[in-house]
């Protein structure tokens, strides 16, 4: 099923309204509890569209992001689906490499992010026909090109950016405008928020991504949800 040639042109919330229509209950959002994401996730529940809204838990996540969850429940009063990783795995990478691997490899950091983030994120897309992200083309270099809508190849389905363009400036205004709840972390210099141990504030002047595993030597940084 196409969406319209034309959504780029769609605001937000006719956007949203629009991939509800062309899938209804075969959408599905995923939200890291962003500020971006939670302002998807408010056009979503305000207009009670037919859209899955689901959130990878890592176990390893800052306490504010949890604060974020409890009150975005409590403020909309729906449903926040939460994905685990698969706790015998997590068992093994720990008991095998320790609780801190992944700064000791670029492989390990993978290894970890695939058993944290990818393997639930596929279970959370299963019987999904359009995934909606947060993702935005200021995040990093390497999406800067990105189009509001592309075919994730590995899992055959629909993939829409509805913010792709926007700025982070704007996502601000429009977070204030509707009082949405939204991560402190996000005034105190962090600027994407992950998992803690992978996660820190950046100063004025760094790369979007400097705070994202920053001892890797790397501009293309990516746990792999969206290789």
């Amino acid at each position: 099923m196409l969406l319209n040639p034309n959504i780029d042109i769609l605001n937000l919330e006719e956007a949203l309204k629009h991939i509800a229509e062309k899938y209804p209950n075969k959408a599905a959002f995923s939200t890291s509890l962003s500020i971006e994401d939670q302002l998807i996730t408010h056009y979503i529940f305000s207009n009670n569209l037919p859209i899955k809204v689901f959130t990878l838990d890592t176990g390893r996540l800052f306490p504010e992001t949890y604060s974020v969850l409890t009150s975005t429940i409590e403020r909309y009063n729906k449903k926040i689906e939460v994905y685990f990783p698969k706790h015998e795995a997590v068992e093994k990478l720990l008991t095998e490499k320790g609780p801190s691997s992944f700064y000791e490899s670029l492989e390990n950091r993978k290894e970890c992010c695939f058993i944290r983030k990818v393997e639930p994120l596929n279970r959370a897309l299963e019987g999904i026909d359009c995934w909606i992200t947060g993702l935005r083309a200021e995040h990093s270099e390497n999406r800067k090109a990105m189009p509001m809508v592309e075919i994730d190849e590995a899992r055959n389905i629909v993939k829409v950016h509805p913010l792709s363009h926007w700025s982070t400036e704007e996502v601000r205004s429009e977070i204030a405008k509707y009082n949405i709840p939204y991560n402190v972390l996000h005034d105190r210099g962090f600027v994407s928020i992950g998992c803690q141990p992978c996660t820190r504030a950046i100063k004025e002047g760094d790369d979007f991504r400097a705070g994202r595993w920053w001892w890797e030597n790397t501009d293309k940084k990516e746990c792999g949800l969206h290789s």
